[in-house]
């Protein structure tokens, strides 16, 4: 009986650590499962991105696309901005089809000093269009905000009530929600959507000027909320 008890005394005086070894190694060895588990999630996400990232890549450029439904107006504004022509060229198609009998060009400052809207009317020479739709605007403006001041000027001064917008199809949601937020209200601004060579909504990351145009605009947007 004093053997046992002596035996038992001794135990008790034993390091803490002797005690807690057996504890210390078991959390090690459960530790391991925890990290394979984290590693197997974190791949498994990267893998599910990986294969769906055409749809939410795909997201991210049709959002930037904002239009409305066509309807007949007073006038076509051709918006600034674009250097391949083709927002000139819809616009003078939507003449054509009879949306509008005339054609408006915002011409801001340009490359080498010339105006957007002498260059717009050069290629419009070029192309053959018929050139009594159209009509130069210049203005001064930097931004779509100072653009739409000078247009929604113009516009009251002779009396339009609606006007066809026409811009290029990434830019139009941040375009719309300016117009809408800071127009004077008297004119009914339609959106209408065109392609642009170097933008592809459902496909903008394969090449490099997709991913500048989106990066971009994404900027400008955020831009425009403080606007």
């Amino acid at each position: 009986m004093t053997t046992r008890v002596f035996i038992l005394s001794s135990l008790d005086q034993l390091p803490l650590s002797w005690h807690s070894k057996p504890n210390a190694r078991s959390s090690r060895h459960g530790a391991a499962p925890s990290r394979f588990r984290k590693a197997i999630t974190v791949l498994a996400v990267a893998l599910f991105l990986f294969v769906t990232h055409p749809v939410w890549l795909g997201w991210a450029g049709s959002f930037l696309v904002k239009t409305d439904p066509l309807e007949k107006a007073g006038i076509v504004v051709a918006l600034a901005g674009d250097g391949s022509g083709s927002r000139l060229l819809k616009a003078v198609e939507l003449v054509e089809q009879g949306y509008a009998s005339r054609v408006l060009i915002p011409g801001p400052p340009g490359v080498y000093g010339v105006r957007e809207s002498d260059l717009a009317l050069g290629f419009a020479r070029r192309k053959g269009l018929n050139m009594d739709i159209l009509e130069a605007f210049p203005i001064e403006a930097t931004s779509t905000l100072q653009e739409l001041a000078s247009v929604d000027r113009e516009l009251q001064r002779r009396g339009v009530e609606k006007a066809l917008v026409v811009t290029s199809d990434f830019h139009t949601r941040r375009a719309r929600n300016i117009y809408r937020r800071h127009s004077s209200g008297a004119i009914q601004y339609i959106f209408v959507a065109v392609g642009d060579p170097d933008f592809d909504a459902d496909a903008w990351w394969k090449t490099r000027d997709g991913r500048e145009i989106l990066v971009i605009e994404y900027i400008k947007t955020l831009n425009s909320w403080f606007e």
